[in-house]
């Protein structure tokens, strides 16, 4: 035993209990996932248009698989540069059709390429898609202060709202609960249960 720890052992002070992680964060890949990215503030467009295709890929599958194919994603999407994947023809889908690294689902394929596609049409509208999509939270984070699990909601109004123009704009697989999933990634919502060391509350995450 080492600090107060051993103090406390000696009857001399209470334990103090240590925050500890979100628990869904449980394997090497989710551990990392959860303390270097999620619920961070992603500005940079390629960040967040990987994300965009990552959520879409993991409807109905879990987010421990998509993590485990991500390199595999970057590889094969061309570091999800959204003008690149636009252009992709059905030779290429073909092609992507037949990479075991990545979900071989032809929907979810043809929809990354169709969301690049409405991707450089927001750009080009708003000058980039950070300052459109941070827009449905006013361009702050929204820190919630959930204590369990059961209590961080899989989708709200303003995930509503986001998806329902993704849709409006021609994106597929950005049903409410995938918008609100994406939301929480990139940071424009901390979901970091208040037991989370990690939770801004508890002086090691961000809110910035």
């Amino acid at each position: 035993m080492r600090g107060s720890h051993a103090i406390a052992a000696a009857g001399k002070l209470p334990v103090m209990s240590e925050p500890t992680r979100c628990p869904w964060a449980k394997t090497e890949l989710s551990i990392a996932y959860h303390d270097r990215e999620w619920g961070r503030p992603v500005h940079d467009d390629r960040t967040l248009f990987e994300f965009l295709i990552l959520e879409g890929a993991q409807a109905g599958l879990s987010w421990e698989t998509i993590l485990r194919k991500r390199e595999a994603y970057r590889r094969a999407f061309d570091g999800f540069d959204p003008a690149k994947v636009a252009r992709y023809d059905a030779r290429r889908v073909a092609r992507l059709m037949a990479d075991e690294g990545i979900v071989r689902n032809r929907l979810k394929i043809a929809s990354a390429v169709g969301n690049a596609k409405a991707f450089l049409a927001v750009q080009r509208e708003f000058g980039s898609f950070d300052r459109y999509i941070w827009g449905f939270v006013g361009g702050r984070p929204r820190v919630n202060a959930f204590e369990k699990p059961m209590d961080v909601p899989a989708r709200t109004a303003e995930s509503d709202v986001m998806s329902k123009d993704l849709r409006k704009r021609g994106f597929n697989f950005v049903g409410s609960t995938i918008c609100y999933a994406m939301m929480q990634a990139v940071g424009m919502v901390n979901d970091h249960l208040t037991g989370c060391p990690l939770h801004p509350e508890n002086g090691r995450g961000t809110v910035g």
